[in-house]
Formats: structure tokens, C-alpha cells, sequence
């Protein structure tokens, strides 16, 4: 069979259809397949929400967790893992909309008073809520050890092994940003290691079909990299890059800054890209479709209403796959549309 997108690639305006609204920051949406439900985490309420998308039911707390979840994936266990950022300050941001009327939206902005530290969390099938991790241990240029913190756990994916790759954003302060990478855990709590570094603003992270791509999202510099794997946590490094790694692409529609991603069963991503045509909170922010070789096959520019700037990351669900469900951080609400393609059946999905 071809590929949907071999046709010709196109840029649209795609109408979404609204399914959760008044969340606080969301982020990190998990399709459950055996409930139909979808679990956000809320960065500004520090706390796991489950939402039904048929209006059944209004949405409920899953689990306190404190800090900023950022992230969330199920793991072998059917628990619930979470990238906690330790919270940031989100600022409300006054706008004038085209039409004359007058909102707020949220944005994150920088390390907050209240920070209380990045870690990985895991939460039970009862929402029972444990830390995993809060800190690696490094070698500097010398060899030598150092015990470090994790700085905002952004983003996690599983392989098939059952263990997990997740980033970490970092913080930003007043005069200063952290620099930051990318590791490789196991959901027992028993193994971290920092296996890419040094990386700038390291956000969205996913897996390719046959789990030998690791791609990388750097919101910042606007590109999406990628490392290929020789077994699952053993990067195969670019024998020709400083780092290892090679560039998926650096070129991604209106200059969006790539969030977090997913990936569908052809091996193309979806970037939720975040203020395209620069910092306009008038612009409204969109998903690039890219294919395994670093073209644009798609920009589907998110419509909900309102403009929203600040698409953050989505999932594939439904029964076949095809349903996206996107978080809009600035406006607090989920919503979902369909794609061409069904999206690649996560590894421990349930």
C-alpha cells in the first residue's frame, strides 16, 4: 500500500472540535483504549485529569502530583509515568482579538519561586503517586562523577522493552537557561542515564514503527533532530557529528518552535508547533507532518475558535487510530480532529 501523504502535501486550515475546556496548562494527552477515555496532566494545577470525549461524563482528577506534569505515558505495568517540570510561572497575557473583544491567554514562562525541582513520577492503577527519579549522575570532560538534578522533565516515550526515553527542557531564569539532554530509564526506578548531551530547550520525543530512530524536538532552535538505535537505550552514533546525531529537518512551516509529538504506523511525525510567524498571540498554531526523510507533508493550522498559539502535544485514539487529540496550553482546552494516516500503536497502549 502507498502512503496517504505520497499523493501531494497540502496546508490547510483543519476544524477541531472541542472536548475539554477550563483545563489548567494542559499537556501530555494518553488515549486509553479499553475506557475511550483520554488523560491530560494540568502544568498549571499540578495534577492528572481523565476527560470523556463523548461528554458521558465531566472531567475528574486522576492524581495530585504537585510541581508541573509536563508529560505522561503508560508503561508495561499499566501505571501512568509523568515528566514533572517542578512548575513554572505562567503568565496571563492580555490580548485584543480581531473582532474587538478582549481574553487572557496563558503563557510558561520562566523557573518559578515556588519551584520544587524536576523528577519522574509514577502513578498506580489505585493513584497512588511515587517519585522514580530527581537526580542522574554525569561525568564531566575529566571523567569524573557528578550527582545532578533533573531541571523540567518535558517529555517520555516507551519501547517495547519497557523502558523509556524522556527530556528535559530546562529552566529558564532571568539572565540564564539550563542546558540540558536527553535519557534513557527503566520504570522500577532502579536505572537512569544521561545518554544525550548537551542539548538546547530538548522537548517533544518519540519513536519510530520498528523503534530505530530516536527524533528529538528543539523548540528553540526550531528543528527536529534524530539519533538511530543499535538496541533499545543504545544510541548508534553519526560517525560525522560532534554528537552523534543527524538533522530530521531545520525548516519547519512559518518557523513554528516544535513541541512535544507523535508518530502515526507510516513513521511520520506530528509536530505541535507553537508560535508560528513569530511571537504573534494573534497566530494560531498548527501540527507539521513530517516524513522519515525530513519533508514537509502537511501543516494543518489549528482552528478552534479563538486563535491559540500554543498547541503543546497530541495522541492518537479512537477505534482506528486516525482521532487526534491535541492540547492547547494558552487556552486551556482539548480538542480533536482526524488525520489521513492512523497513528502507530504505542507500545504498551491499553
Amino acid at each position: 500500500m502507498g502512503s496517504a501523504y505520497a499523493a501531494q502535501s497540502s496546508f490547510k486550515i483543519s476544524d477541531c472540535r472541542v472536548v475539554a475546556s477550563g483545563l489548567n496548562y494542559p499537556e501530555g494527552p494518553v488515549y486509553c483504549e479499553d475506557t475511550g477515555t483520554v488523560l491530560v496532566v494540568e502544568i498549571g494545577a499540578g495534577k492528572l485529569t481523565r476527560i470523556y470525549p463523548d461528554g458521558s461524563r465531566p472531567k475528574e482528577t486522576v492524581a495530585t502530583l504537585g510541581g508541573g506534569p509536563n508529560g505522561a505515558a503508560l508503561g508495561p505495568d499499566s501505571a501512568i509515568y509523568i515528566c514533572n517540570d517542578g512548575g513554572f510561572y505562567i503568565a496571563q497575557v492580555p490580548r485584543t482579538l480581531p473582532d474587538g473583544r478582549t481574553d487572557t491567554i496563558q503563557v510558561a514562562v520562566c523557573q518559578p519561586p515556588n519551584y520544587t525541582g524536576g523528577s519522574i513520577q509514577r502513578v498506580g492503577l489505585d493513584g497512588a503517586v511515587s517519585t522514580l527519579y530527581s537526580n542522574f549522575v554525569a561525568k564531566d570532560p575529566t571523567g569524573a562523577s557528578h550527582t545532578l538534578p533533573l531541571r523540567s522533565p518535558d517529555d517520555l516515550v516507551f519501547d517495547s522493552a519497557g523502558g523509556f526515553w524522556f527530556t528535559d527542557w530546562g529552566k529558564d531564569r532571568w539572565r540564564d537557561r539550563d542546558i540540558t539532554g536527553v535519557y534513557y530509564a527503566k520504570p522500577d526506578g532502579s536505572s537512569i542515564q544521561e545518554k544525550i548531551f548537551p542539548l538546547k530547550s530538548p522537548n517533544g520525543i518519540g519513536l519510530s514503527p520498528d523503534e530505530k530512530r530516536l527524533y528529538v524536538a528543539e523548540s528553540f532552535t526550531r528543528r527536529i533532530l534524530y539519533w538511530e538505535l543499535s538496541a533499545p537505550g543504545v544510541i548508534l552514533p553519526n560517525p560525522k557529528t560532534m554528537d552523534g546525531s543527524y538533522i530530521l529537518t531545520s525548516s519547519l512551516p512559518f518557523a513554528g518552535c516544535p513541541d512535544s509529538m507523535a508518530v502515526d504506523e507510516e513513521g511520520n511525525l506530528y509536530s505541535a508547533c507553537f508560535l508560528p510567524h513569530g511571537a504573534e498571540i494573534l497566530s494560531r498554531g498548527g501540527i507539521a507532518v513530517v516524513s522519515p526523510e525530513g519533508e514537509t507533508l502537511d501543516w494543518i493550522e489549528i482552528d478552534a475558535g479563538d486563535p491559540d498559539p500554543l498547541p503543546s502535544n497530541l495522541c492518537f485514539g479512537g477505534p482506528d487510530r486516525r482521532t487526534a487529540y491535541i492540547t492547547l496550553d494558552a487556552t486551556g482546552i482539548l480538542v480533536t480532529c482526524e488525520m489521513r494516516v492512523p497513528g502507530k500503536r504505542l507500545a504498551w497502549a491499553r
